[in-house]
């Protein structure tokens, strides 16, 4: 369950909320000397401003081919380059891309949700399969099931709070 939590936590990180923020990069990837390799191995990226990230690239040669990939990854920046600094300011998210953001987290959210649920499920399976075989009493089997509820219950009260914290970053911008 934190593994499924950790997963939406970064799935959301993705969605843009007109804030600077590197997290957005985590997951963007080049191709590098016949391998892929993610954007942060070949740049550092800063944040210049609340609206402006800065990428040092540290090979020139790779410059183009990273703006390439950012103009391409669908997350839609612009990058200016200037030498090896590639310059991606942030604009104003208008009202409309603000609603699909949020219909997308909550979506991401449900999803998650419902993996949480099965993940409970499949555990209160084991737990029947160890009754029927006579490994564990009635009683162990109810204090167990009701361990694994309120663990479930836990997990996706983080989600929800992590889902409230992103709607409410991509409302104030």
């Amino acid at each position: 369950m934190e593994k499924q939590v950790k997963i939406f936590k970064n799935n959301i990180n993705k969605i843009r909320t007109g804030r600077a923020s590197p997290t957005l990069f985590d997951n963007i990837k080049i191709p590098y000397q016949e391998n892929v390799v993610l954007l942060r191995q070949l740049a550092s990226i800063t944040v210049e401003d609340a609206k402006t990230l800065i990428i040092t690239v540290f090979d020139i040669s790779l410059v183009k081919l990273i703006e390439t990939t950012i103009r391409n990854s669908n997350i839609g920046l612009s990058p200016n380059t200037i030498g090896r600094i590639i310059r991606i300011n942030f604009p104003p998210i208008t009202e409309e891309q603000r609603y699909n953001f949020i219909k997308l987290i909550r979506t991401e959210a449900e999803n998650e949700k419902i993996v949480l649920r099965n993940i409970r499920r499949n555990a209160n399976d084991k737990i029947k399969k160890l009754i029927k075989d006579k490994i564990i009493s009635k009683d162990e089997e109810y204090r167990i099931q009701n361990k694994i509820h309120k663990l479930t219950l836990q997990w996706i009260k983080i989600i929800d709070n992590t889902l409230l914290q992103k709607e409410e970053e991509i409302k104030i911008i």
